[in-house]
């Protein structure tokens, strides 16, 4: 694709001419991750953030992009699982600071289901250093095929490319405490049922969610940023899981920042939450586990890029793989 490359190298070369800045005096974010695993991505369960928040009348935004790869094959007696096909994800993040410490935060995102073009990539790096596959390999490439199934002819699919809006979330940040290097916040969430669950864009109920979030930096004396969350989300009732949903689901997760230059930071960091239906096969009914590290670039004093790759550390509780960027404005 001639113009696609040019495209990208006249991007590269623009970029790579703006001038190069300190970072500003803030707590930056850590990277920002969600399982896209086809049914726990219905959930509202939120990304990791700084703790910190916004100053009065200030708005910050960024884009996020994902493209994550799944394949999970599972049975037994009773239940019957395929998750095989590839997801993209896209989501416009707004914040707005509304008085000292209170900050709101709008993400509207837009989801594609298909078959993909990853999956040759992937069975290629598998055979490179001799790593099972699942099975994945034994499949038809590029194939988009979600199913579940159980003997009371409980049943979800999706078999069609499909893509559009997904549910759209608000949440309110309160920063509570706060010192030179520290800062803890209390954050209120909500999802709306906004996406179309039939064609697994969203999980057609809305769900609400509660975190506590802490970010300090200077860790040890060192240019260290840290970042952690916990917290609940209270799933509503979707006719999509119906009996198999579990609605109570904790959420957590840790960042670790390291400022390798003014302009660059290496990233590393962990989430898991809770399994999002009541099951005994693990790619729906086991608790997640994502490891995933990333590099951050601010090209300018407002501008940064993040580029990262998740992995399941939990194989079958999240995408085989996840690679994503997100582009961020702070004023």
């Amino acid at each position: 694709m001639p113009g696609v490359r040019r495209s990208a190298g006249l991007l590269s070369a623009t970029l790579l001419s703006l001038p190069t800045v300190a970072t500003a005096d803030t707590i930056e974010d850590p990277l920002y991750v969600k399982n896209l695993s086809p049914v726990a991505g219905l959930l509202g369960l939120p990304s990791q953030r700084s703790a910190d928040t916004l100053g009065g009348g200030v708005l910050a935004g960024a884009i996020h992009s994902s493209i994550a790869n799944h394949y999970v094959n599972d049975s037994n007696k009773d239940e019957f699982l395929n998750l095989d096909g590839e997801t993209v994800r896209v989501a416009l993040d707004l914040r707005y600071g509304i008085a000292a410490d209170w900050e709101l935060q709008l993400e509207v995102p837009w989801l594609d289901h298909s078959g993909g073009e990853l999956d040759d990539w992937i069975d290629d790096w598998h055979d490179l250093w001799g790593m099972s596959d699942g099975g994945r390999s034994n499949v038809p490439r590029d194939l988009l095929d979600y199913r579940y199934v159980t003997r009371e002819g409980d049943f979800f699919g999706l078999s069609e490319d499909s893509s559009g809006l997904g549910d759209v979330s608000l949440s309110l940040n309160y920063a509570f405490y706060r010192d030179d290097n520290a800062v803890a916040s209390l954050v209120l969430g909500y999802k709306f049922g906004t996406g179309d669950e039939d064609d697994f864009l969203g999980s057609g109920a809305d769900d609400g969610y509660i975190a506590l979030r802490f970010s300090g930096r200077d860790l040890s004396g060192l240019p260290l940023s840290w970042h952690g969350q916990v917290g609940y989300l209270r799933a509503g009732d979707s006719d999509l899981l119906e009996d198999t949903q579990d609605q109570n689901l904790w959420f957590a997760g840790l960042a670790l920042d390291w400022q390798l230059a003014a302009n660059w930071s290496l990233i590393a960091q962990l989430d898991s939450h809770a399994a999002p239906m009541d099951s005994d096969l693990k790619g729906v009914g086991g608790e997640a586990f994502m490891l995933t590290g990333g590099v951050r670039w601010r090209f300018t004093e407002r501008w940064a890029l993040d580029v990262s790759v998740v992995e399941d550390i939990r194989v079958a509780t999240a995408p085989d793989v996840m690679f994503q960027a997100s582009l961020r404005y702070s004023p």
